[in-house]
């Protein structure tokens, strides 16, 4: 069997991908910090094979539509240079646009959710994938197509930047310049991703870049005083091999029955998580205002203390 360049490359940097997990799991261990346990990487490892079985699946019929989108290119980038800067670029912005979709959509929440299921955050939740993304994640790649890149070319893309992606998934504190913060996703972006505070909910889709997230308003730095709690806001009591896939859905199901209008209906399914036609749950938007108003009464009011306690000092002093 011929391996190419780009077998080769993309095996190379899964395999780094496996080291690096490794030594993080022995210093894990080593320095008894408890970023691993058995039920939780096993879970992770099992959600990754499912999707591996799922993406085969797909494979085919990914690479012939995209390749079928491929003739009827708009244009066609000459210099290599420029196509592959292009291209990680538009694949980084459609990938984000994607999850973005991910956590906005209910649908598409309850096949994102596997995701950030779990309640540790290590080198291996990247393993922990959505289950059904590739399903439809060809769909958000087709401009890809046609803007003339080849569908080889946009399938070795994005493994490049989801092997990237995998690499933020750690809770070791690394310090990188100013400017790499600025322009790149760290993990210390990506455990704000992962956290179930308010604060963070929906924020840093950047796979590679976080630039995108800077520019249109979903992005959150990670704060001391805002210590990251890992997992979903409610966590399903049943974390079986069936119910940490389907949990979501059946929730969704069970809100779309109890609406009383169709359009409430249509509501729970194309609206953010959170949604409820009586109000009875909120969207994270809103939670996050009600937090903004709450610090900012604090605040106030720590001000206005002060200020008493000012006033106190200086009649009797």
């Amino acid at each position: 069997m011929k391996y190419t360049g780009s077998d080769i490359s993309v095996g190379a940097l899964f395999g780094f991908v496996i080291v690096l997990t490794l030594v993080e799991m022995y210093f894990s261990y080593a320095h008894d910090r408890k970023l691993y346990t058995k039920r939780d990487t096993w879970t992770n490892i099992y959600l990754m094979v499912t999707a591996i079985v799922i993406n085969l699946g797909m494979k085919t019929a990914t690479f012939f539509l995209l390749e079928y989108c491929y003739q009827f290119r708009l244009f066609q980038i000459s210099n290599i240079w420029i196509y592959w800067a292009v291209l990680i670029l538009a694949q980084d912005f459609l990938y984000w646009f994607l999850h973005t979709v991910g956590h906005y959509v209910r649908f598409f929440w309850a096949m994102h959710v596997t995701h950030h299921s779990s309640e540790h955050f290590n080198l291996t939740t990247g393993f922990r994938s959505t289950v059904f993304e590739p399903l439809y994640r060809v769909f958000f790649y087709l401009p890809l197509a046609f803007m003339g890149f080849t569908a080889m070319d946009i399938l070795f893309a994005y493994l490049v930047t989801q092997i990237y992606g995998n690499l933020v998934h750690t809770q070791y504190d690394i310090k990188f310049p100013k400017w790499y913060e600025y322009v790149f996703v760290t993990p210390s972006h990506h455990r704000v991703h992962h956290a179930s505070n308010v604060r963070y909910l929906d924020k840093n889709m950047g796979m590679v870049l976080i630039l995108w997230d800077r520019w249109f308003g979903t992005f959150q730095a990670e704060l001391p005083d805002d210590k990251v709690k890992y997992g979903l806001t409610t966590q399903p009591s049943d974390t079986g091999p069936v119910n940490i896939i389907f949990h979501e859905f059946i929730a969704l199901n069970a809100d779309v029955k109890k609406a009383p209008t169709f359009l409430d209906k249509v509501k729970y399914i194309l609206n953010p998580p959170g949604w409820s036609h009586d109000g009875s749950t909120k969207i994270a938007k809103i939670m996050q205002q009600e937090l903004r108003d709450a610090e900012k009464s604090a605040k106030n009011q720590n001000f206005i203390d002060i200020n008493e306690e000012q006033r106190t000092l200086s009649s009797t002093g």
